[in-house]
């Protein structure tokens, strides 16, 4: 897997999922993630679903947080799962048609672990303080995180608490590949929000 800049984590966004979904492949974001953390199930295949529709035939890959089984009933392209959750190489024996998997660091030592897992991609974060998270894991900092990114084999992409003020340094320290929640899904125009991003990492 190549490096792929912004990875877009929906959780909330204002003006809906599917709005957002196309704001990001019109931008085109090479990934986008459905996160939400508290729905019904019903309610996240529905919008899982209508993901897949925008995203379908496009370059914007789809990938799904948590469960490797709604992943795959809406044939989305992958997962992305926690320490805690089933572990990757669990899901490639059951859900072989997922064709990524992405998993969340938090450590020096659990990015060194993830180098023999059979992931695409990591997460590393939080960076930054960030309330998308119940129980946060503790904040990184610049100096971690890009300690963290050196150790890894394959793609990492910073997470926590990244927007445009800060995002600037995260790229200086070593992020080729960020993730953000709020500062898109908080924007009334998330293409907008979008491309203010895209612009600030060049």
């Amino acid at each position: 897997m190549k490096d792929f800049g912004l990875y877009l984590v929906m959780t909330d966004p204002v003006v809906g999922y599917a709005r957002t979904a196309e704001a990001a492949v019109r931008a085109g974001v090479k990934i986008i993630q459905l996160r939400m953390k508290h729905a019904s199930r019903e309610d996240i295949l529905r919008e899982a679903r209508e993901m897949r529709r925008v995203t379908a035939g496009t370059d914007t890959l789809f990938i799904v947080n948590d469960d490797p089984c709604i992943a795959s009933l809406v044939e989305a392209d992958g997962v992305h799962v926690g320490q805690g959750d089933v572990s990757p190489q669990e899901i490639r024996e059951k859900f072989p048609e997922l064709k990524i998997i992405g998993l969340s660091t938090h450590s020096p030592l659990q990015t060194a672990a993830s180098n023999l897992e059979r992931v695409d991609y990591i997460g590393v974060g939080p960076v930054y303080r960030t309330p998308t998270k119940e129980i946060p894991d503790p904040t990184l900092g610049l100096e971690t995180m890009s300690e963290m990114i050196a150790l890894s084999n394959r793609p990492a992409v910073a997470i926590g608490g990244i927007d445009s003020s800060n995002l600037k340094d995260v790229i200086a320290a070593g992020a080729k590949n960020y993730a953000v929640v709020r500062f898109v899904c908080k924007s009334n125009n998330p293409y907008e929000a979008i491309k203010t991003l895209m612009e600030l990492a060049h």
